[in-house]
């Protein structure tokens, strides 16, 4: 890890406003996110999490407060422009793999870099089956998702997610659809590959044991992060 911040939010805030009633879900997050660096956010269910990484990614807006990506003001930009650089720059993992079950889980993989408009070359291909490979996926890789395991599934999840070489992967809840033992597998292989790979992490997860996995931990509560090693 270095000390290059890859992004960075100050003070943030996001309200939701029901009837008169206003619920503040964010109350005046800030923290840096440093090149290379793996970070916890621990919360209970309904903390924010989520929409902390939402906000944090140009998937949702703030109310208030700045985030800067990339050296680029998130505010300041179109959807258009969010969206470019969100493709560029994250990678993202939900609790639910998301995959597309018409397609086969080296086609799933290969997603991103046709939504960024790349046509799949060689090199673009062989690059997913090493990622297979290295997550001991390689002989599923003409499998569809209904023909493969849960675990197996968030693992073809991660490999989507690093296609691009991404400088964020944001890891939402990763293995909360799992069983534990499949769900520390999985995290296992996959820190291995973002430790090879350099990218930064942020892992929002309830989950002690998760979160010890990671260099920096967070706990957000009643809207604010505090530091939580």
């Amino acid at each position: 890890m270095n000390n290059q911040v890859i992004l960075e939010c100050s003070d943030l805030h996001k309200i939701y406003t029901q009837g008169d009633n206003q619920l503040h879900i964010l109350n005046g997050v800030s923290f840096k996110i440093k090149a290379g660096e793996t970070i916890g956010i621990m919360g209970s269910s309904g903390s924010g999490k989520s929409t902390l990484l939402h906000v944090l990614a140009g998937l949702d807006k703030a109310t208030s407060g700045e985030i800067i990506l990339d050296n680029k003001r998130i505010q300041d930009l179109s959807d258009s422009q969010i969206c470019k650089l969100r493709n560029l720059n994250l990678g993202f993992i939900y609790q639910f793999h998301h995959l597309l079950s018409e397609f086969t889980a080296l086609e799933n993989i290969l997603m991103p870099l046709l939504i960024k408009g790349e046509g799949i070359s060689k090199a673009s291909k062989n690059l997913a089956l090493d990622i297979l490979g290295k997550l001991g996926l390689l002989k599923r890789q003409n499998h569809y998702p209904s023909q493969l395991s849960g675990g197996e599934r968030q693992r073809v999840a991660i490999a989507r997610a690093v296609i691009n070489n991404p400088k964020i992967v944001f890891a939402d809840e990763p293995t909360g659809n799992l069983d534990n033992q499949t769900g520390y597998q999985v995290l296992d292989i996959f820190f291995k590959l973002q430790e090879e790979l350099h990218t930064s992490l942020v892992v929002v997860t309830h989950d002690v044991e998760v979160a010890q996995k990671t260099q920096t931990r967070y706990k957000l509560h009643n809207g604010q992060l505090t530091i939580n090693n």
